[in-house]
């Protein structure tokens, strides 16, 4: 079973996989490609990707693709928390600039659909945080993208004060009104 709830930008929602648990643990059906077509989630996943952040308030992102590497993401936690962030980029969108937000931790065992035209990124909340996600494209340095994580015109209110632990590519990526936009 899977509890499917839409968040705040229509296409983004947060995903809960059934947990059976007895005094040895937990079993959970993490994925299932037909439970997801079943609920009319896009997605045709083929590269499963992980990362681990040591420092609290490490912040990845805003990243995206271009097409014909556009990806849609499915995105969990295994170890920690993070506040998860996506960024509408469709041009056309009545959401187009807006975001959309849920904080994903190994506790509650939930899960976010982020479909292709849009950026993604996340702060971790915990030192030692691992996520681990689902892409509908392989990686394509060609196609990768970032958007400032702290840009004024989409004003994602991240949990942090003062300046998160980010990449130099990320520290320096362009704001919404300078990236030429393809969706």
């Amino acid at each position: 079973m899977l509890t499917v709830s839409p968040l705040s930008i229509a296409d983004v929602v947060e995903l809960t996989p059934r947990k059976f648990g007895d005094n040895r643990g937990f079993f959970a059906e993490t994925f299932n490609q037909q439970r997801l077509t079943d609920a009319g989630l896009p997605g045709s996943w083929v590269q499963d990707n992980q990362s681990l952040s040591r420092e609290k308030f490490t912040l990845r992102g805003l990243h995206y693709q271009e097409p014909p590497f556009a990806q849609a993401k499915l995105v969990r936690v295994l170890r920690g928390s993070i506040f998860d962030v996506a960024v509408d980029l469709r041009k056309t969108s009545p959401t187009f600039g807006q975001w959309a937000s849920l904080v994903l931790s190994a506790d509650a065992f939930n899960q976010i659909l982020v479909p292709e035209g849009f950026a993604h990124g996340f702060l971790t909340l915990e030192e030692n945080t691992e996520v681990f996600y689902k892409v509908t494209a392989p990686y394509s340095p060609q196609h990768d993208r970032a958007i400032r994580w702290d840009d004024p015109q989409i004003g994602v209110q991240w949990p942090i004060e003062g300046e998160p632990n980010l990449s130099d590519k990320d520290r320096i990526a362009p704001v919404l009104s300078d990236v030429a936009l393809v969706f």
